[in-house]
């Protein structure tokens, strides 16, 4: 892990105004992490989805700050000064991305999920949606989701580290394990309403500090001539299509792929109360996303001016937001920024850990102990489900302890994953009759491999051709699909009318937008 150099550190030195602003912040989650656990957790489904009674407004930044993580606050703005302004590709692949599964996937899953046996998990919709007895698809895509969640869930840890070492002086592992503790304290006990209202709190802290960092450095330098200023310093700064390779465009865009196969934020579009809702957590979380982005953006470009103007020395651009927040500002105003940053890597984290618990509750506990038992004992799977948070998040913090690698690469290579297994048999699920069982595992697991063995194999030969260096999203997404079709073309269908239910779908869709 790289460290700030001296320069900073001698700069920057938090007062005690800033630690109560992070002791405030977190007595805050403390709170919400209660209010959950009182208003809905009485049962699991309560505990897993909020009993599908979340609003839009809290779907929408639910969505968007369990999406955004600690890459949009640290991960994006170091990739910004590190290339220029070629990296906003990435912002507008994101944005598109989220865009379309408003329209795509979120319509027909609330309705779809609730409809196949109340599925409270993407695993269980697979298997209720394929008519799957032997559980195969339900073990194979939990195992997944477990998996990759888990290596998710450890680059948020990694976040948390590098914030309370950067901005506090303390210890990367001792801010590991004070991010861990809080997450894991309202999550534990508050559930899906609480991490989803935890979320709002958070995105709206987000998107305040997104605005303010970006204006206010351009204030203290020269406007608008700010961006000039970093022309001036390397002429790509400012140039979409410089600082970049074609390879390197099409990988950021591709990261909208990502979006239709991601549990943690498909889960929010199952927990909403009702599909008229989703055109406002559309307009409402969409317009949030845009700004947030924007801002992130804009503060790795002024981040360009203000380190050399500073004369600092950054020897990690992913500490860029930290830097110019506790220079910037008061150390209140800082305290609050750094509180910004914990939000969106905790919301994230909270997120991931719900959804790896409902997986492991829903998709491997239940299938041991019996589909009657978990109906008449709901208190043990309630306890099993939190047991899965505390046992996730040790192992997170594990992998975390030692970190080798940049918070933007860790939660690419588990979007990727995610992206490619779910995705194309997200939608193949909810619009094509001819799915069958083999197509949608052979499509998941080809997906998943083809996602591995590029990052292992074939990226390290990106230093010999940049073709190499394509994001692993695309030939892990295209395999699925072409797989999934061509073996459920080959293999038994569903015994059930899955051509009637799907066309169902499509009217109570069209109803319901009404």
């Amino acid at each position: 892990m790289s460290i700030l150099g001296a320069t900073f550190s001698q700069q920057v030195n938090p007062n005690w105004q800033t630690y109560i602003m992070i002791c405030f912040y977190f007595i805050i989650l403390l709170i919400i992490g209660y209010y959950g656990y009182k208003k809905a957790t009485s049962n699991v489904s309560e505990y897993m989805l909020g009993g599908r009674s979340i609003g839009p407004y809290v779907t929408a930044l639910s969505a968007g700050a369990s999406d955004m993580s600690g890459w949009m606050i640290m991960g994006l703005p170091g990739e910004v000064y590190s290339t220029g302004l070629s990296a906003i590709w990435l912002a507008f692949g994101l944005t598109l991305g989220a865009y379309i599964n408003y329209f795509v996937v979120a319509p027909r899953l609330r309705i779809y999920t609730e409809k196949a046996n109340d599925s409270i998990t993407i695993p269980d919709f697979f298997k209720n949606r394929l008519d799957d007895q032997s559980n195969i698809i339900k073990i194979i895509s939990g195992s997944i989701i477990v998996i990759f969640f888990t290596l998710y869930t450890h680059s948020g840890m990694v976040s948390g580290g590098k914030l309370f070492n950067s901005a506090f002086g303390l210890d990367y592992h001792l801010g590991l394990i004070l991010v861990a503790i809080i997450v894991i304290a309202y999550t534990f006990f508050g559930g899906y309403l609480a991490v989803s209202l935890t979320d709002f709190f958070q995105g709206v802290v987000m998107f305040i500090a997104m605005i303010m960092v970006p204006v206010v450095a351009m204030l203290q330098l020269n406007g608008l001539d700010t961006f000039s200023q970093a022309a001036d310093l390397k002429p790509t700064n400012l140039d979409i299509f410089k600082g970049t390779t074609l390879i390197g465009i099409i990988s950021f865009f591709a990261w909208g792929l990502g979006y239709f196969g991601q549990p943690h934020i498909l889960v929010r579009f199952m927990s909403i109360q009702s599909v008229k809702q989703l055109t406002t957590a559309r307009r409402f979380g969409i317009g949030w996303m845009a700004i947030s982005l924007l801002g992130s953006v804009v503060v790795g470009l002024t981040g360009i001016v203000f380190v050399d103007k500073q004369d600092l020395t950054l020897q990690d651009p992913e500490t860029l937001f930290i830097i110019m927040g506790q220079i910037l500002f008061h150390p209140l105003v800082g305290g609050f920024l750094l509180a910004a940053i914990l939000a969106a890597i905790m919301s994230t984290i909270s997120s991931q850990l719900l959804v790896t618990s409902s997986s492991l509750t829903e998709d491997f506990y239940k299938l041991f102990r019996g589909e009657e038992t978990a109906k008449k004992h709901q208190k043990e799977f309630l306890l099993v489900g939190r047991l899965s948070v505390l046992i996730v998040a040790c192992i997170a913090i594990i992998i975390a302890w030692h970190p080798n690698d940049t918070i933007l690469n860790l939660v690419g290579n588990a979007w990727a994953g995610f992206g490619a297994a779910f995705g194309p048999l997200v939608i193949f699920s909810l619009y094509w009759k001819g799915l069958s069982r083999t197509g949608a595992i052979s499509g998941m697991v080809s997906g998943t491999v083809v996602v591995i063995l590029w990052i292992v194999f074939v990226k390290p030969l990106g230093k010999y051709n940049d073709f190499f260096n394509l994001y692993e999203i695309i030939p892990g997404f295209l395999v699925s699909l072409i797989v999934t079709y061509i073996v459920s073309l080959l293999t038994k269908k569903p015994e059930y009318n899955v051509k009637k239910e799907i066309e169902n779908i499509r009217l109570l869709t069209k109803v319901k937008h009404k």
